[in-house]
């Protein structure tokens, strides 16, 4: 056990040690193997530029960009990259674009909630539209905010938004409705020019949720029209989009966390900022959530752009572009898989047709050979699938990808779909979320060896996806809640 505060201080060297020490244990974030949390371009050298940079403005405080304009000025800066690939600012139909900087997707959602329900003061009961693919950060703004989120189901065969169940879900009460491009679980774009449409006709604002995938898509437009090929409309090209949200630690490839909330125009990004001035102290204005911001992941995306340049965004996406084919082609040529939708962004989603082949048992197959996927538990009809987000660095690999994973099926078949003894069944049905204590949990991460002095980094998942997709969704939030909860505490020396 490591004392983060010995009584006397330890070596440079040494912390560094016990850094990398404890990093041993976590997956790997570069070299094209872990599918999902990570965005690796497999550029030279880029890590150090970004970690030179973000050492440079490490201290810097963007609570007062009048103190520190270099923060301004490098904002602003990304501001106009992310509003130029996303088609906007001079000589386009969205001319006046405005934006910031946010610490992530999550807090870029939920500013653009704030803003659609403080612009909107004389609603009492604000609702938000959405479609049930929509990214949970909207969940996570409605509960924060106050805000009702209506669900709209959609397309069961494409997975995307159905524009006249969204267009129906409007009531006077709605002060946004959203859509994705595209959807994290399935890498679907939705019909963003018929849902902006319907939104505008009753003067309603319309979100365009790219954080996941934003900065790929466009460069994967310009390169499908040279092949003939293309994606559908969801920027500020399209009429009724009031803003877009974009992720640059994804697809832009800079270090966490970094996003980009944009708003067409200066009107509508101002119910965004708080400002307060009842107290005796600095008078607070605060366009996004934090006050004090490190200037370091700024500057190290600034930096970032400059040395990838637009050039090199198009070279990483037509490398993206390939690695996502191989994948596709490599699920297609294993029998009883089958692409959940279509590969046509940075997502490889699949699931099984046949029964013998679990797709939890599969996930876990692959993560014995080095490849780690992401589960996603079947939902209101949808199967159980496992989730690929693709990046450049995963090119070089398609060629290993593809006998390992049919091999890891071969595995899965032999071990057999994971049964759950009816006991377990009939308590993951009939339990209620209030007799989940912290000791009941804490018993079960033991039992499946993620917790307790048994726990293994490398343990199985098929079991634990399995029970939590037995369980209600109340249920697996609070089972997860407790989890969380049981692994968050603190070590004293």
């Amino acid at each position: 056990m490591i004392d983060a505060l010995p009584a006397q201080g330890v070596p440079a060297q040494q912390v560094l040690a016990e850094l990398a020490a404890m990093r041993e244990a976590d997956l790997p974030t570069h070299g094209g193997r872990l599918f999902a949390y990570v965005y690796d371009p497999a550029v030279s050298g880029l890590d150090d530029l970004a970690n030179s940079a973000y050492a440079l403005s490490a201290h810097v405080n963007g609570l007062d960009p009048t103190a520190f304009p270099s923060l301004l000025m490098t904002e602003n800066a990304l501001v106009g990259a992310a509003a130029r690939v996303l088609g906007a600012g001079p000589g386009t139909t969205a001319p006046d674009v405005v934006g910031s900087v946010t610490s992530g997707g999550t807090e870029s959602l939920i500013l653009a909630v704030k803003a659609a329900r403080d612009a909107r003061p004389e609603v009492e009961k604000p609702r938000l539209v959405a479609p049930v693919t929509a990214h949970a950060a909207f969940a996570k703004a409605a509960h924060y905010l106050g805000v009702h989120l209506d669900l709209v189901p959609v397309n069961a065969t494409t997975f995307q938004a159905d524009p006249v169940a969204m267009a129906a879900a409007i009531t006077p009460d709605t002060v946004l409705v959203a859509c994705s491009a595209p959807s994290y679980a399935h890498g679907v774009v939705d019909p963003v020019t018929e849902i902006a449409a319907a939104a505008a006709a009753v003067g309603v604002r319309c979100h365009v949720d790219a954080c996941f995938g934003g900065w790929a898509l466009p460069f994967l437009r310009r390169l499908g029209a040279e092949n003939g090929e293309a994606l559908p409309d969801f920027d500020f090209g399209v009429p009724g989009v009031t803003s877009i949200s974009v992720d640059l630690h994804k697809y832009a490839y800079c270090p966490k966390g970094v996003s980009v909330l944009l708003h067409r125009d200066a009107l509508l990004r101002r119910p965004q900022y708080f400002a307060f001035a009842e107290w005796p102290g600095y008078t607070m204005i605060n366009p996004v959530i934090s006050s004090t911001r490190s200037g370091g992941p700024i500057a190290a995306a600034f930096a970032t752009l400059r040395h990838i340049g637009d050039e090199g965004y198009l070279r990483l996406a037509a490398q993206t572009r390939d690695a996502v084919r191989g994948l596709a082609q490599a699920v297609s040529e294993v029998d009883g898989l089958r692409l959940l939708a279509p590969a046509h962004t940075t997502v490889v989603c699949f699931t099984s047709d046949d029964p013998a082949l679990d797709p939890f048992v599969l996930a876990d197959e692959l993560a014995a050979r080095g490849w780690h996927t992401q589960p996603q538990l079947p939902f209101a009809g949808m199967p159980a699938s496992i989730h690929l987000t693709v990046t450049a660095s995963v090119a070089p690999q398609i060629a290993a990808f593809a006998p390992a994973l049919a091999d890891a099926a071969a595995a899965a078949r032999t071990l057999g779909p994971t049964l759950l003894p009816p006991e377990l069944l009939d308590m993951a049905a009939s339990l209620t979320p209030d007799q989940l204590t912290p000791e009941f949990v804490a018993g079960l991460a033991e039992t499946f060896g993620l917790a307790g002095d048994d726990a293994r980094p490398g343990a199985r998942m098929a079991v634990v996806n399995t029970v939590l997709s037995a369980a209600p969704p109340r249920l697996r939030e609070r089972l997860l809640i407790e989890f969380v909860s049981l692994l968050q505490h603190p070590t004293f020396a």
